[in-house]
């Protein structure tokens, strides 16, 4: 049996987070900046950490980052942070920006081009929570790492 250190106030060490975060400036290359750091962020996760990422997971989280930084960038003035971190068997897609405004999705219209993205957001994630933060707003979306194999959605619960 391996014994695990104990610290002075009898608390176990905390497993380091795997997560990154980065400051967009706002410019014009903030959505594909976002999407190659996401990309970047799950093959590091499985290469140095072995935890198994999915293709579907990588193409799912770069889509979130993408819609969730555009929406960003669309709406509020100034950076955006993007902070992405693996929570058991998720990551968790983390976007703040200045506008306190929290998203609202719309209902669903055919006809209406544009203005998706949260819809979109909504229908792939695992999680999903909207929170103003003392200066602005932080949208957070929870993903699968791995494809279920009975090839069923979980479902959206709030984070």
């Amino acid at each position: 049996m391996e014994s695990v250190p104990v610290g002075e106030d009898g608390s176990r060490p905390v497993e380091p987070a795997i997560q990154t975060t980065v400051a967009l400036d706002g410019g014009s290359s903030d959505i594909a900046q976002a999407r190659h750091l996401a990309a970047g962020f799950l093959t590091g996760v499985q290469a140095e950490h072995g935890l198994p990422v999915s293709q579907r997971a990588l193409d799912l989280t770069q889509l979130v980052v993408s819609e969730l930084v555009t929406n960003a960038r669309k709406y509020a003035p100034g950076p955006v942070l993007l902070d992405l971190r693996i929570i058991g068997d998720t990551v968790e897609i983390a976007v703040w920006d200045s506008n306190p405004a929290l998203p609202i999705a719309r209902a669903a219209d055919a006809g209406r081009v544009g203005q998706h993205g949260l819809e979109i957001v909504m229908a792939v994630a695992q999680g999903f929570a909207a929170q103003r933060e003392p200066v602005g707003k932080r949208v957070t979306a929870r993903l699968a790492l791995t494809d279920d194999p009975g090839g069923t959605l979980a479902g959206r619960t709030p984070l």
